[in-house]
């Protein structure tokens, strides 16, 4: 039996309509001028004045901000918080895909301790308290609303920085599926597939446990039969709910036990070659399920490793690396890097750059 602790940190609301009670929550929790980091996505969507309308109700002056990409870095995150400096704001609210809530924490690490983003590359290293988050997912993917990490890249050297504390937890996540009815088809597609790829994960990692395993036995139970019901019919209320759900739990398992293999081979993919990150991930998960052939994965599906494959083809993602354009004489380089990144310490079988370079091979 593994020994570990758990804290639940974070309030979820969920349900249809939720969005809705974003100002009462915000008003509880003593908001009075927040930032809201939204995507540009959710401005097409309306979702961002939606939200703006809930606070304005309750008295909250709010301010969006947007200038950020899908692979968020240390660039953006410091002219983030150059512009919320300037609003003497009192809280934030993520608004968006997992973009959105990793911007929504890194601005908020430095607007309360300064410094650079990179000088909190790690774990439990940020001083001073946090001003209080609300997030607000509107993808079925990251889970990142239920983590205290988030993923930056460095915008010199494109190294993906996990940066993680305990102060960094969202005090609401506001669940509402019927705000991830906007997802285009290849973000739902991506988020959906990397959010599986949690579940997978944690249920192996070295620091799974009791809490860990109940977290992503249910995101798996959820989500296997919903992922490709939603791409099929993206109107389905049902479907969605359960998959927001499924991403919630898998991002709680992540949380509780990390992750592996596949996070430590898709980051490479992403700096070098600009590679989505759901995308990387369905090409490499189901050749690390098979690597690490682990007995609780027969607890998910007889065949893994098929199973995986097939709901990447529901997703229209590639499925091998020379179909994404990787030339075949860098997997030395990506290797090299995929060592380095810190998922890989929790892979249930021992990982180095020659079990990366394995797993890129087979999957070229």
């Amino acid at each position: 039996m593994i020994a570990f602790e758990h804290t639940p940190r974070t309030r979820l609301v969920f349900g249809p309509g939720t969005i809705h009670q974003v100002g009462t929550l915000a008003a509880a929790l003593g908001f009075r001028k927040t930032l809201i980091v939204a995507d540009s996505g959710m401005d097409d969507a309306g979702h961002t004045k939606t939200v703006l309308f809930s606070l304005a109700g309750q008295g909250i002056a709010s301010t969006p901000w947007s200038s950020f990409n899908s692979n968020p870095d240390s660039r953006m995150i410091e002219h983030g918080r150059a512009f919320a400096e300037q609003l003497d704001i009192d809280s934030v609210i993520g608004l968006g895909g997992g973009s959105s809530m990793d911007c929504a924490k890194a601005i908020n690490i430095l607007l309360t301790n300064g410094g650079r983003i990179q000088d909190y590359w790690g774990h439990n290293k940020v001083p001073k308290p946090l001003l209080p988050m609300i997030g607000i997912p509107a993808t079925t993917g990251t889970g990142s609303e239920a983590q205290t990490y988030a993923l930056i890249s460095d915008a010199e050297t494109h190294t993906k920085m996990a940066i993680g504390d305990d102060k960094a937890a969202f005090a609401i996540a506001v669940l509402d599926p019927d705000i991830t009815r906007t997802q285009p088809f290849g973000v739902r597609a991506a988020a959906g597939y990397d959010a599986i790829s949690h579940a997978v994960e944690t249920l192996v990692t070295t620091k799974r446990n009791a809490i860990s395993g109940c977290f992503s036995r249910e995101a798996w139970r959820r989500m296997n039969p919903n992922f490709e019901l939603i791409l099929q019919e993206p109107g389905n209320t049902g479907a969605l709910a359960e998959m927001q759900l499924g991403a919630w739990f898998a991002g709680c398992a992540i949380e509780a036990s990390m992750l592996g293999a596949t996070h430590a081979c898709a980051n490479p993919l992403t700096a070098i070659y600009g590679i989505p990150h759901g995308q990387a991930i369905a090409v490499m998960l189901p050749h690390v399920v098979r690597w690490n052939s682990q007995p609780e994965y027969k607890e998910f599906h007889p065949d893994l490793p098929g199973r995986l494959r097939e709901l990447a083809g529901a997703a229209r993602l590639k499925t091998s690396l020379s179909q994404l354009g990787v030339a075949r004489e860098r997997l030395d380089e990506m290797a090299a890097l995929a060592a380095q990144q810190w998922t890989g310490r929790f892979n249930p079988r021992p990982f180095a750059a020659d079990a990366a370079l394995e797993l890129y091979q087979c999957a070229y």
